[in-house]
């Protein structure tokens, strides 16, 4: 789509660049800023040439430029990421959780899939399911730190302030050695996810099961243990936030997460 308001175009290239102007916004892959009128925007500063490393792995986890791409994000982990990391299998099946195309996947990033913060965004469902947490820079030159779990707000709402910028997202290490399903339904065999629900079982024993698209934000569910049938249906049932849109109504959503925990469950189980 044309943008007809927009008269100028900066490419980033230091923390200063990135103070924004009025009428400015931030560019990643731009998918979604392409995809209809954005009558309040007048210029775009392009992240992408900011030479943020793609993907980086330390002591500590996986760190995940936000201006990685999507694309790059399922070759790395079908191709290169360490085989004691289990996890990073489910990437690939969370990027087929998108409504998108492989020419989508070559341009859009995965800090613009969580900036986005849609309900149903594929990268938020997969990295609040992981324990990630967003590094966000700061205007006043500073960083913070925020888990995508509670970064996420409502649908295409999030707690990002004018100004701040994500910077990466960090998946912990014992999120990515821990045994890691993901799960989705839609309503339509190549519609947009209605329901996607995430479970684990980490090295210390300890159980998450995470839920989006069928909820305005990310449900993240916690047990010392994997829980039994009954404790997981009740915490899914009492998860709050599910909604109706044409896409599905608020009971089917929590119906299908239930279904779809209770599978994940029996699959950790085995």
């Amino acid at each position: 789509m044309d943008i007809h308001t927009v008269t100028s175009f900066r490419s980033a290239r230091t923390r200063g660049d990135l103070a924004l102007a009025p009428g400015e916004t931030l560019l990643g892959g731009g998918t979604w800023l392409m995809s209809e009128p954005q009558p309040g925007t007048t210029g775009f500063v392009d992240l992408t040439t900011m030479g943020w490393p793609d993907l980086e792995v330390t002591p500590a986890g996986l760190r995940i430029g936000a201006t990685c791409t999507i694309a790059r994000f399922v070759a790395w982990a079908r191709q290169e990421s360490p085989s004691d990391w289990p996890a990073t299998a489910m990437i690939p099946d969370a990027a087929n959780a998108l409504l998108a195309s492989a020419k989508v996947w070559n341009t859009a990033t995965v800090g613009g899939n969580i900036c986005q913060s849609f309900a149903a965004a594929a990268m938020v469902g997969l990295t609040a399911g992981l324990d990630a947490e967003a590094v966000i820079w700061t205007p006043d030159g500073g960083e913070r730190r925020e888990p995508v779990a509670t970064l996420v707000t409502g649908n295409q709402q999030n707690s990002l302030a004018r100004g701040e910028v994500l910077r990466a997202v960090e998946i912990p290490d014992a999120a990515l050695r821990s045994r890691f399903l993901l799960r989705k339904i839609a309503l339509a065999e190549y519609g947009r996810s209605g329901a996607v629900v995430t479970g684990r079982v980490d090295p210390d024993g300890t159980a998450v099961f995470g839920i989006t698209a069928a909820t305005w934000a990310p449900t993240v569910l916690r047990f010392a243990a994997l829980p039994d049938r009954a404790a997981l249906h009740a915490a899914v049932e009492a998860a709050s936030g599910y909604y109706s849109d044409p896409l599905g109504s608020a009971d089917w959503r929590r119906g299908v997460s239930g279904v779809l925990a209770q599978r994940i469950r029996t699959e950790l189980t085995a």
